[in-house]
């Protein structure tokens, strides 16, 4: 949203023009009031601090002396009222941009740039200052320039902006939190509310554990991605979700944010524009250069998409219109100059909604990233981690992992910096049981829960963490029992599922095994859900000594190992009867063999579980073993 005031003339300077403006001030955007809330203490909460107001959009009845360049200032707001004004200097040294070229704001914070129809104009947020956030905490850092509007879109687009202002001048404030070199840096994925019950499935979940956290109020939180899920309706009850957070709200667009009725790939995010975000942008926290990028293309097509013969799906644009995981080239080469701009001793963070690869898809094409080597590239000799959604999975994939469609699709030897999917918020899409919270389990096919991440970063360092909603960060394991009477019930109960004819097959007793469970090979799980190359589980089975488990997928170029056994028991035995995807697969599942000898009677397994950063987190599981069912 953005702030528009028109003066009465044109002076052929930005101070001129600010100056004006400033004594004319005749339209405001509805709903985007300035806050003139005087500058935060330490002991305030973000809502009482936060820094509210808009960019500041400029014309005059004359107009710009160059239609064809875009000219603004950047600046800093002391009355934090959104509009510049004679006292207030403008800052150098801030990265503008138009999504292709990027420019540097001169000693007086002014910058010049090309023109074209269809951009969005924006910011790179320096550390140490803030952009403003809306009410509902949406940072509001770009101006869209659209002259006509979008085309007839069922979900409005974005509204004719006219021709080219006098003046976008982009306010900022000083910022202690976000010039701090430790950060708190929370990744959303998947919120995907598809209505207005699963909307209130996220404000009950994890919404409300964010409500109730302080430590992200610098780096805010960033929403990568399925936002909603396809009702674009919805971005209004997202917004209200927000309002409930401490800190920044930022977004990125994914595959079920589309316009789908949008011709081309041009238009296919206006919406999402028109309410949230850029479809891609920047901004800087403390040591961290933030990359958001938009991988999602809609809809694809054969001579883009499809020259290599590896997605057919992009055959028929027209009448069977699909979405591709790839950058376009405008995107590709801004992405390039902003990286130029940024520091080599700074950590990258690069965020998208398609993973430049994942492990839960890393056979499809459409499912990552085409350009991906052409990013490594850009990044080679920096210190970076990538950060994703879109596969409601929880990847931690570290420096060198390597899984078999990697190298087949895209020739990749092994990933050159660690690689994080951040799970769902809604897991699971919503389904499963309702927890007495009031929403879904929602258990995804790698037996994750729904939750968020953080990068807890100090300088260009930064350590991963993962929320399970509603739970306290202390838990980050599920543990079960994989037997032969489960791996038997698991196939006929799969069965059963697909054609519903007879009573139903119970598996009774999960923690219960036998003589004959234990001769034909019992694990007990532990399903690790930031476990990694480089982690470690350890079982202590009664008064024995620690003894390490096994990780069910090394990571070191293997195909995905998927069935029964490859399972996670505790997921898949409430997934068969209540619905959802199937944990049959996982990157970060350990296994550990009970004897065969095991005495009958009761047991107790304590694991602990350490994972890369020396971190460790114990669970127990108690079972029984008896010598016959």
């Amino acid at each position: 949203m953005s702030k528009t005031r028109e003066g009465r003339t044109r002076r052929g300077t930005l101070a001129a023009v600010a100056a004006l403006a400033g004594a004319a001030a005749l339209v405001t955007v509805p709903g985007a009031a300035a806050s003139t809330t005087a500058a935060p203490t330490w002991h305030q909460s973000w809502n009482e601090t936060a820094y509210r107001g808009q960019v500041e959009v400029v014309r005059t009845p004359r107009g710009p002396a160059d239609p064809d360049v875009l000219t603004g200032t950047v600046f800093v707001d002391h009355d934090r009222d959104s509009a510049s004004d004679r006292r207030e200097r403008g800052l150098a040294g801030v990265e503008v941009s138009n999504g292709r070229d990027v420019v540097t704001t001169d000693r007086h914070g002014r910058y010049r740039l090309p023109v074209y129809d269809n951009m969005t104009v924006f910011i790179t947020q320096p550390a140490g200052y803030q952009v403003p956030v809306d009410e509902h905490n949406v940072a509001q850092f770009h101006y869209n320039h659209l002259p006509a509007g979008s085309p007839p879109l069922r979900y409005g687009g974005i509204a004719p902006t006219g021709p080219v202002p006098d003046a976008v001048n982009f306010p900022l404030v000083r910022s202690r939190d976000t010039g701090s070199r430790e950060q708190h840096c929370v990744i959303a994925g998947d919120l995907q509310t598809y209505d207005r019950t699963e909307v209130e499935y996220a404000r009950r979940g994890a919404i409300r554990d964010l409500s109730r956290r302080h430590d992200y109020e610098g780096c805010g939180s960033l929403f990568i991605g399925d936002v909603v899920g396809d009702d674009l309706s919805l971005y209004p009850d997202v917004k209200g979700l927000t309002a409930l957070t401490n800190g920044p709200a930022r977004f990125l667009p994914g595959n079920h944010d589309l316009d789908f009725d949008a011709a081309t790939a041009e238009h296919s995010f206006d919406t999402f524009r028109a309410e949230l975000a850029p479809a891609y942008y920047s901004y800087d926290v403390g040591d961290v250069h933030v990359v958001a990028l938009n991988t999602v293309r809609y809809p694809c097509t054969p001579d883009v998409d499809n020259a290599d013969g590896l997605r057919p799906g992009c055959d028929d644009p027209v009448n069977d219109p699909s979405y591709n995981g790839r950058l376009d080239e405008d995107q590709l080469r801004w992405l390039e100059r902003d990286l130029a701009k940024v520091d080599d001793d700074k950590l990258v963070l690069v965020a998208s909604h398609i993973g430049l690869l994942n492990f839960a898809d890393e056979g499809s094409a459409i499912h990552q990233v085409d350009q991906v080597r052409e990013v490594y590239d850009l990044l080679a000799g920096r210190k970076a981690v990538a950060v994703s959604g879109h596969s409601h999975s929880i990847e931690n994939m570290r420096t060198g992992d390597l899984v078999k469609g990697w190298q087949d699709l895209f020739g990749v030897d092994g990933l050159p910096f660690p690689h994080i999917t951040a799970g769902a918020i809604s897991g699971d899409w919503y389904s499963g049981e309702l927890t007495e919270d009031g929403y879904p389990t929602a258990i995804g096919r790698d037996g994750g829960r729904p939750g968020v991440v953080t990068l807890d970063i100090r300088g260009d360092e930064f350590r991963e963490r993962y929320s399970v909603t509603g739970e306290r960060d202390r838990v980050q394991t599920q543990l079960g029992i994989n037997s032969p009477t489960y791996r038997d019930w698991y196939v006929e109960r799969q069965a059963w599922n697909d054609d519903r004819e007879g009573p139903a097959p119970e598996l009774t007793d999960p923690l219960v095994v036998d003589r004959a469970d234990l001769a034909g090979r019992t694990w007990l799980t532990t399903n690790f859900w930031m476990g990694s190359t480089g982690a470690e589980v350890k079982v202590r089975l009664d008064h024995d000594r620690p003894r390490e488990a096994v990780r069910t997928q090394p990571m070191r170029g293997e195909d995905q190992r998927i069935g029964p056994e490859w399972s996670d028991p505790h997921a898949v035995a409430q997934q068969l009867v209540h619905g959802g995807s199937l944990a049959d697969r996982s990157m970060h599942l350990w296994r550990f063999e009970l004897p065969a000898d095991l005495a009958p009677g009761g047991h107790r397994a304590v694991v602990t579980a350490t994972d890369m950063h020396g971190r460790t987190f114990v669970d127990v599981l108690r079972f029984q073993v008896v010598e016959q069912r």
